[in-house]
């Protein structure tokens, strides 16, 4: 009967589909891009997987005493401190952006590029030069004393060793992570959506409430969690001041009770803080999309304040730019005067040197796996590819010191068996060739800092719209060609960005490069903490000083850029141009014809 084939047809045909369907899934989720992706997500988590390991080895009991005790204080602390400059940065940073986008008030060309200096303070020197500057036997404290008369125990003043104290040293050196996103943010929106409101009846609060500020939102999010990261990974502020957070019971565990057992505990209790932290962040902005209308952009025209506004704008702007910069900058050069070394001699010309060396290949290097991660999350956006971007964040939560930790005992544990084979072998010694390296040493950079390179890209990306992708396909460009020929060119504010945030953080960073560098191969930040951990305070106002001064200039570049880069500027002449000494091609407005 012509009825029996029908089965093995109805099968074919199921089997056929089947197949172009897993081809399909293949090629959509699982490309070359996405496995390269995986991949490198996979090397980044695995010093933090070797630390995370640890917790079902067996301690030496140190564990139930640190739950008994202090690992409440531990949570607590860390919550109100993460709370306190999660409010201060956010606060802060983007209230400095939008008056310095929105309104003109004396001063405000200066307040653009000088807000973002306190970015090149690391944490703990601000709080070494406050406490200089407000402990008892500083110079505000002793003033008051012989101006007012008073005794020791006559008068109450602020304790900077302090969590209050903490959590103000930190809000005033990583607001500038919020203040530079937002500001750009807010230089690419449109004065069309803004107009609008106006027309429908809102106050100048109100444009900024409903409208500027949700359209800013993933940007300034961006920053609140550059900032918390960094809050919670922070050891030397919290360790000067005598607050105890996860991060100072991981370095009393560790190096004081020699309990890598309970050290990797703690690191786990403080991964699962960032967790959460991803977590809610990500759950809230779901799957918004913030994108501005080209083809309506129009350039937005500050409006000029008059009266006390004018003056509370310059004061509001000043304040942060005083007491992040100004003053404590003042405090260590005065320190260096009284009693440090000579700033620009041969030693210190050699830190800075290898300072600048190791920041500018990890800052490249974390730039361009952080566009290779992000660029593959657009083109096949999936559980893979969001998986491996949220892996690669983890680093930038966990202390430097846990990250090499990470990476020395494996490595380690390879380079000696190595060794020992080709001993056994070939009689021949190749003694320690991972460990103790620059290139393992940048590894740790990359692991540590590529969240904010990462989340810097991707914040910049979504304001690409996919239209343009769609054109760029339909014209025959390739996915590399998207990548270079569109991409790249609109992304340059953003990447210089991610670069030079990288750049800096480097510069600071102290555990990392503390426990894995080279031989003989110092740079400013070990310098400094080698003088302040000999109470040589004095001294390390020198080293201090070298790292502020070599910071400002990626700093100022960087604050430059975003002015320059924003999307609707005005056309440049090239007269203007040429008068500069280049040979530069015009800025026309999106949507222009040229």
């Amino acid at each position: 009967m012509s009825a029996s084939p029908m089965p093995l047809q109805f099968f074919t045909r199921q089997g056929a589909a089947l197949r172009r369907a897993l081809a399909g899934w293949r090629a959509r989720d699982v490309s070359a891009l996405t496995f390269v992706a995986a991949l490198l997500a996979l090397l980044f988590v695995a010093p933090i997987l070797a630390v995370a390991i640890s917790i079902f080895q067996s301690g030496e009991g140190a564990w139930a005493s640190l739950m008994a005790t202090v690992l409440p204080r531990y949570a607590v602390n860390t919550l109100l401190l993460g709370v306190l400059v999660a409010v201060g940065t956010a606060m802060v940073g983007t209230g400095a952006a939008w008056l310095v986008t929105m309104y003109r008030f004396p001063g405000r060309r200066i307040f653009e590029w000088a807000l973002a200096l306190p970015l090149a303070f690391p944490a703990y020197v601000l709080a070494y030069a406050y406490t200089d500057f407000l402990d008892h036997p500083g110079p505000v404290q002793s003033g008051l004393r012989a101006l007012m008369g008073w005794g020791p125990r006559d008068y109450w003043f602020p304790e900077v060793r302090s969590l209050e104290g903490a959590a103000l040293m930190l809000v005033l050196v990583l607001y500038p992570y919020v203040y530079l996103l937002g500001r750009a943010a807010f230089l690419q929106q449109s004065i069309c959506a803004l107009d609008v409101s106006r027309t429908l009846g809102a106050n100048a609060w109100g444009v900024f409430w409903r409208v500027a500020l949700p359209m800013a939102r993933p940007a300034l999010a961006t920053g609140v969690a550059l900032a918390l990261m960094e809050t919670l990974a922070d050891f030397g502020t919290v360790a000067h001041f005598g607050v105890e957070t996860f991060a100072t019971g991981i370095y009393r565990a560790w190096f004081s009770m020699g309990d890598r057992v309970a050290a990797a505990q703690l690191s786990t209790c403080l991964l699962a803080f960032v967790l959460v932290l991803i977590a809610l962040e990500r759950t809230q902005r779901r799957a918004a999309r913030f994108q501005a209308n080209n083809a309506r952009f129009s350039e937005i025209r500050s409006q000029e304040l008059t009266g006390w506004h004018r003056w509370a704008a310059f004061g509001l702007c000043l304040a942060p730019v005083v007491l992040g910069f100004v003053l404590p900058l003042l405090v260590l050069t005065a320190m260096s005067l009284e009693g440090g070394h000579t700033l620009f001699g041969k030693r210190y010309i050699g830190y800075a040197l290898n300072s600048l060396t190791l920041a500018s290949i990890a800052a490249v290097l974390t730039v361009l796996v952080a566009i290779l991660l992000a660029y593959a999350a657009r083109l096949r956006p999936g559980p893979i590819s969001r998986s491996a971007n949220q892996l690669a964040s983890l680093g930038y939560a966990v202390p430097g010191g846990v990250i090499a930790v990470g990476l020395l005992i494996p490595l380690a544990a390879f380079d000696n068996a190595l060794d020992a084979w080709m001993r056994e072998v070939f009689g021949i010694s190749t003694g320690l060739l991972l460990t103790g390296s620059l290139g393992l040493l940048v590894f740790a950079y990359m692991v540590r800092f590529m969240s904010v390179a990462l989340q810097t890209v991707e914040a910049s990306l979504s304001k690409v719209t996919p239209s343009m992708d769609y054109a760029a396909r339909a014209l025959g460009e390739t996915a590399s060609g998207v990548l270079t020929r569109v991409h790249l060119p609109m992304l340059r504010g953003g990447l210089l960005t991610a670069g030079l945030i990288v750049f800096v953080d480097v510069m600071k960073e102290l555990p990392a490069t503390l426990i894995m560098r080279p031989f003989n191969f110092d740079t400013l930040a070990v310098q400094a903490y080698r003088l302040a951990a000999d109470e040589r305070l004095l001294q390390a106002s020198t080293p201090s000083l070298a790292i502020v001064a070599v910071g400002l200039v990626p700093v100022l570049l960087l604050s430059r850029e975003i002015r320059r880069s924003r999307p609707g500027s005005s056309v440049r002449s090239r007269g203007e141009k040429a008068g500069r000494g280049g040979s530069w091609r015009m800025r026309l407005r999106p949507g222009s014809q040229g």
